[in-house]
């Protein structure tokens, strides 16, 4: 059995979806794992992972519109606003969708259908670097 560790660090330009399903499986290759799981865990409360539809946008604008009337910027009932009105909301977006995922390695591949990446989910309004840890194990 081996496993390898990595970081991915990725930058946003604001709110909205990053695909990075390329930078996983480049770190994937050269570990020589043929079957196994890849694990994803993003260090930040306020964006998340997600796997999603890749070929239609329009998939990831309602997402966005969705969780903008659930969790809308500025609400006054937030209490916490530290670093400016997206603030909660970021923190309420990251809290219902997922910090980490785990995609089966089959023939030294992500298992992934053929419609779905794997995004970075950026839910502040302003660009950040996210750090996006990677663990692969298998043999």
């Amino acid at each position: 059995m081996k496993q390898f560790s990595r970081q991915i660090i990725l930058a946003t330009r604001g709110r909205g979806f990053y695909e990075f399903t390329e930078e996983v499986a480049k770190l994937l290759h050269p570990t020589g794992i043929q079957t196994g799981l890849a694990t994803l865990f993003i260090q930040h409360t306020s964006a998340s992972l997600l796997i999603q539809e890749d070929a239609d946008p329009d998939v990831r604008r309602d997402l966005e519109t969705f969780f903008a009337r659930l969790a809308p910027d500025g609400d006054p009932a937030w209490l916490h606003d530290v670093e400016g009105p997206d603030d909660m909301p970021a923190h309420i977006r990251a809290a219902l969708t997922a910090t980490h995922l785990t995609v089966p390695i089959v023939q030294g591949e992500l298992a992934l259908g053929t419609w779905q990446g794997i995004y970075l989910w950026e839910h502040r309004t302003s660009s950040h670097q996210r750090h996006v840890m990677t663990h692969f194990l298998g043999e």
